[in-house]
C-alpha cells in the first residue's frame, strides 16, 4: 500500500495535466456548490471524487421499483448487512438504496474505548447529496452569537448579515419549498410554495397555537421543487411528484442534488474537469511559498498514486473525511497536519442530539387520509432559551412533527387474529398517530475529537480515523427535556397512549457532524478565518461542516451551501484581481 510522502518523493508522479486554478475535493452538497461558483467565476476547476461516477437518471437503477420487485421486498440479505453494519442503521438504507452507501468492512474506522460513533458515508459522485433528507433552514444570530454568549466554543467570525445574501442566492438556485412565518430566530428563505399539512396536523397545529403560542407548528422547509422556475427547467429539473423515494435517485431532478443542479451548472461553463475514483491522501505544501500546491491521490482503479496541481484548494470532502486528509498532510512546516499551528485540528467534533422523541394516538378523523407521499414533515422551531436562559441546560432544540395512519407494516405484530377477519381488518387504515422527533444542539467540547491511528492504514494508504466523541451532561439534560416536553404537548393536545422516548443512538446518528477545523478570529485557537481560509495556508479553503464553530439547532446543509458559495466567490474574485491567493 502507498504511504504518505513529501513533495519531493511525489514529484516523479506529478500529473502532466495543466495547473488548475482550483481543485475541489469532494462532490457532495459543499463540493458541488464550490465547483459551480468557481466555474461560473471563470476559474478552471478540477473536482476530485473518491467514489465511482453516478450519472443523473442513467444510474438510478432502482428508481420506480416497488417492494415486490426486490428479492426480499426492500430488506437486505445477511451478508450485505454485515458488510454495511453501520450504514444499514440509517433511515434511508434499504435494498433499493444500499448501492449509494459504502461497504463498512472495506472502509474501517476506529472509536475510542467506551465510545461509539456511527459514521454514514456515500462515496460516489454526488456524495450524500443523493441521500440527504433535504431539510433546509437558515441559521440566525441566535446560533452565530451562541458561543460568545455562553462561553462554550470559539466565537464565530461571521454573523447572520454576512451570510444572509448568500442564503438568498443559494435558495433561488436550489429551490426551497416553505412558508413565510416571520420567526426571528428562524429567518424566512426565498420560498417556493409549501407542501400541505394533513387534517390531523392542521388540527394539532391549532391546538398547539392555543396551548403554546411560542411553539408554532409550520410546514417543514425542504429542497423540493413544488413550482419549478425557469432556471430550474433549463437544468432539466421538474416538479416534485410526491413519491418520497428520493434516496433511490430522482430523474425529475425535483429534489436538489449535485447531479440535478450544481454539476450541470458547472459543466455548462466549460471550466470543469471531474475526476472520480481518486482518493485524496494529502494536500501538498510548499514551505518556501507558504502555499498549498496540489493534492496527491490514490487511483482506486489502477492502484497508482498521482499528483494534481492547482493555485487554490477547496476541501469539501465532508467533515470527517476533510479532517482525515488535513491530519495526514504532514510536512516539516506542519508535523501535526496542514494549517494546524493552533493544535485544534480534529477537536470540537459535534453532531446534533437526535435520539429522543414522543408519540401518541388521536381519535377521530376516521374518514380522513392524504394524497401522495409528501417528502417532508411539519416543524416546530426552537422555543427553549431563545429570548432568555429559561432551562438548566444551554442552547435548544426543534421538533420534526408528522401525523400518519398506521398500516400493515406498523400493526403486523400487534393486532390479534388470523385468517380472513384479520385480512379484512388490515384493508382499512389503522389509527392516526402523531410523532415528534427532537433535534438539539450539541455543545462544542475540546475532548470530542478525531485522530489518526498510529499504525493502521486503509487500502488507499490513509491512516484510519479514530473517533472519540460522546454526549456531555448538557446534551443529556436536553434529551430528557425533548422527550418529556413532547409527551406533555401531545397529551395536552388530546392524544392518548403517549410515550416519550430517550434512545441510545450515539453521536453520528443525525448525520450532521460538524467541527474539527473550526473558523475563528484567533489563529491560536482556530484553523480558518471568516472567509473559510486557513490562517496558516491562505490558498487552502475548508467550506464543509469541518469549518463550523458550533452546530446550531437547525439542519446544516443549506448553510453548507451558502457558506461555500460565499467563500468561493471571495476566493475567485481575489484570485482574478491579483493572480494568486
Amino acid at each position: 500500500m502507498p504511504t504518505t510522502s513529501d513533495l519531493n518523493n511525489a514529484s516523479s508522479r506529478i500529473s502532466t495535466d495543466p495547473v488548475y486554478d482550483a481543485i475541489v475535493v469532494g462532490s457532495g452538497i459543499s463540493g458541488g456548490y464550490a465547483a459551480k461558483e468557481l466555474c461560473e467565476q471563470g476559474l478552471s476547476t478540477l473536482m476530485i471524487e473518491r467514489g465511482r461516477e453516478v450519472k443523473h437518471r442513467e444510474d438510478y437503477t432502482t428508481e420506480g421499483k416497488v417492494p415486490w420487485e426486490f428479492p426480499h421486498r426492500g430488506r437486505v440479505d445477511r451478508e450485505t448487512q454485515e458488510a454495511q453494519h453501520v450504514q444499514s442503521k440509517v433511515y434511508a438504507y434499504s435494498d433499493a438504496t444500499k448501492h449509494f452507501f459504502i461497504n463498512d468492512k472495506e472502509n474501517p474506522y476506529g472509536t475510542a474505548e467506551g465510545t461509539r460513533f456511527d459514521w454514514f458515508r456515500g462515496d460516489q459522485l454526488g456524495g450524500k447529496s443523493l441521500l440527504w433528507h433535504r431539510q433546509s433552514y437558515r441559521m440566525s444570530d441566535l446560533d452565530f452569537k451562541a458561543n460568545a454568549k455562553d462561553g462554550h466554543g470559539a466565537d464565530w467570525p461571521i454573523r447572520y448579515d454576512d451570510i444572509a445574501p448568500w442564503y438568498s442566492e443559494v435558495e433561488k438556485f436550489v429551490g426551497i419549498s416553505g412558508s413565510y412565518e416571520n420567526i426571528p430566530h428562524l429567518p424566512d428563505s426565498v420560498f417556493l410554495p409549501p407542501f400541505e399539512m394533513n387534517a390531523v396536523e392542521k388540527h394539532l397545529q391549532g391546538r398547539f397555537a392555543e396551548l403554546y403560542p411560542d411553539r408554532p407548528m409550520v410546514v417543514a422547509r425542504a429542497a423540493h421543487l413544488t413550482e419549478p422556475q425557469e432556471h430550474h427547467k433549463k437544468l432539466g429539473r421538474y416538479k416534485c411528484q410526491a413519491r418520497d423515494e428520493c434516496q433511490k435517485g430522482c430523474s425529475f431532478g425535483a429534489y436538489f442534488s449535485t447531479q440535478s443542479a450544481t454539476l450541470p451548472a458547472a459543466q455548462a461553463t466549460g471550466n470543469l474537469t471531474v475526476r472520480t475514483d481518486a482518493v485524496v491522501q494529502e494536500v501538498l505544501f510548499d514551505k518556501d511559498k507558504g502555499r498549498a500546491t496540489g493534492v496527491k491521490i490514490f487511483d482506486r482503479v489502477t492502484g497508482e498514486t498521482k499528483v494534481y496541481r492547482a493555485n487554490m484548494i477547496f476541501l469539501c470532502a465532508s467533515t470527517l473525511a476533510t479532517t482525515q486528509i488535513m491530519l495526514n498532510s504532514k510536512s516539516d512546516a506542519f508535523p501535526n497536519g496542514i494549517a494546524n499551528s493552533s493544535g485544534v485540528l480534529g477537536h470540537y467534533l459535534m453532531d446534533h442530539v437526535q435520539n429522543c422523541s414522543a408519540h401518541g394516538y388521536i381519535d377521530g378523523f376516521d374518514d380522513e387520509y392524504y394524497i401522495g407521499r409528501r417528502p417532508t414533515t411539519t416543524f416546530i422551531p426552537r422555543f427553549r432559551n431563545v429570548d432568555k436562559q429559561d432551562q438548566p441546560y444551554l442552547r435548544g432544540f426543534s421538533y420534526m412533527a408528522f401525523a400518519y395512519r398506521e398500516n400493515y407494516a406498523n400493526v403486523q405484530n400487534t393486532v390479534d387474529g388470523v385468517g380472513k377477519d384479520l385480512k379484512a381488518s388490515l384493508r382499512q387504515p389503522s389509527r392516526w398517530k402523531m410523532s415528534l422527533y427532537g433535534m438539539g444542539e450539541m455543545l462544542p467540547r475540546f475532548d470530542n475529537k478525531v485522530t489518526l491511528h498510529p499504525t493502521r492504514t486503509d487500502r488507499y494508504g490513509l491512516p484510519e480515523l479514530v473517533i472519540d466523541c460522546s454526549f456531555g451532561d448538557n446534551d443529556k439534560q436536553m434529551m430528557k427535556d425533548i422527550a418529556s416536553t413532547g409527551e406533555t404537548m401531545l397529551k395536552s393536545a388530546g392524544c392518548y397512549d403517549v410515550e416519550g422516548i430517550v434512545g441510545d443512538s450515539p453521536p453520528g446518528t443525525a448525520i450532521h457532524e460538524v467541527g474539527t477545523a473550526r473558523m475563528g478570529t484567533d489563529p491560536k485557537s482556530s484553523i480558518l478565518n471568516a472567509n473559510h481560509q486557513a490562517h496558516d495556508v491562505p490558498n487552502l479553503f475548508v467550506t464543509d461542516g469541518a469549518s463550523w464553530a458550533s452546530c446550531g439547532w437547525v439542519n446544516p446543509s443549506l448553510t453548507f451551501m451558502a457558506m461555500t458559495a460565499r467563500a468561493a466567490n471571495f476566493a475567485a474574485k481575489r484570485y482574478r484581481k491579483q493572480g494568486y491567493i
